[in-house]
């Protein structure tokens, strides 16, 4: 049985449109992976959190120019008190180095409350007035970006860390660069921090 012109042209345009239809697929799937893979900036500066109370950002570009110590913050740990040298480090060394807060509730639950609660704990307690985020993961399918840029070698350019309990602490230079991790147990006055900030 021979096949009519019509018939050609129509098993022809089935073939173009099945070709279409996989250049399509693939160029999506370039797309996407694309975009996963730019999604983090290496630029530190570029990172922005909202604050834990009010409508504003707390920009990293803000701070330029001196050091900033990044620690995720729980109102209900073991080591809920090194607020108090936090607030002292902030005090007496704060055109030096910039302290952030960043509350985060995936560690046992220990910051459970909201945060009009979390701001009215740390201010009556420990009179924080150096800047707090709004809760955040620093861990997980739901890593805040400026936590995977911390913890991910590919984005810091230092080394991959993991955020083990609350009051790790990541120390960024001048330059935007990371400089340091410390773990938990580093107190915030400790000879180990203060000599990494240079003081």
């Amino acid at each position: 049985m021979k096949c009519s012109p019509i018939m050609h042209f129509h098993f022809f345009l089935n073939i173009l449109l099945l070709f279409s239809a996989c250049f399509q697929t693939t160029d999506t799937t370039n797309n996407q992976s694309m975009n996963n893979n730019t999604s983090i900036s290496t630029d530190f500066y570029s990172f922005q959190i909202p604050v834990l109370t009010g409508d504003h950002m707390i920009q990293m570009s803000d701070f330029k120019g001196k050091k900033i110590l990044l620690v995720n913050v729980a109102s209900r740990c073991g080591y809920t008190g090194q607020y108090k040298d936090l607030q002292k480090l902030h005090t007496m060394y704060g055109d030096q180095v910039q302290i952030i807060g960043l509350p985060c509730n995936q560690f046992m639950g220990q910051e459970p409350g909201s945060n009009e609660e979390i701001a009215q704990f740390c201010k009556s307690t420990y009179d924080v007035t150096f800047p707090l985020t709004q809760k955040i993961d620093v861990k997980g399918d739901n890593q805040h970006p400026i936590y995977q840029w911390l913890t991910q070698k590919k984005w810091n350019q230092l080394h991959d860390f993991k955020v083990s309990w609350n009051f790790n602490k990541f120390l960024v230079d001048e330059n935007g660069k990371l400089i340091g991790h410390f773990g938990s147990g580093v107190e915030p006055l400790s000879p180990e921090l203060l000599k990494a900030i240079g003081i």
